[in-house]
Parts: structure tokens; C-alpha cells; sequence
């Protein structure tokens, strides 16, 4: 039919670096923090694709 995907977990320090990632940008829609408060868009997507490139990739 079509390819699929094998997926896994991403490791725990993948996780935890987009995790906090997408905190800071949310944070940032209720406290200033001057880099990221004008991009918090941005740097939430960043923080979802980091976790998407940890579950698609083995061993990132």
C-alpha cells in the first residue's frame, strides 16, 4: 500500500531539550523574555520539530 514509518521514543535528553523548548514559548505569551517573546510561534515549531526529528530518527 505504502511505506511505513518506524517510529521509536526519542531519548530522554531529546525529549527534555524540546520540552523545555516549547515551555519557554509558552511562558513567554504571559512573561517578556526578550528573544523569544516576539518569535514564540517560531520557537514552539522548533521545539515540536526537534521532537518529531527524535521520534522519526533511530538513535537521535
Amino acid at each position: 500500500m505504502g511505506a511505513s514509518m518506524n517510529l521509536s521514543a526519542p531519548k530522554v535528553v531529546i525529549f527534555l531539550i524540546s520540552l523545555i523548548i516549547v515551555a519557554l514559548a509558552v511562558v513567554s505569551r504571559y512573561t517578556p523574555i526578550p528573544q523569544i517573546t516576539p518569535n514564540a510561534f517560531w520557537v514552539a515549531i522548533i521545539g515540536y520539530l526537534l521532537l518529531v526529528l527524535g521520534v522519526t530518527m533511530k538513535g537521535l
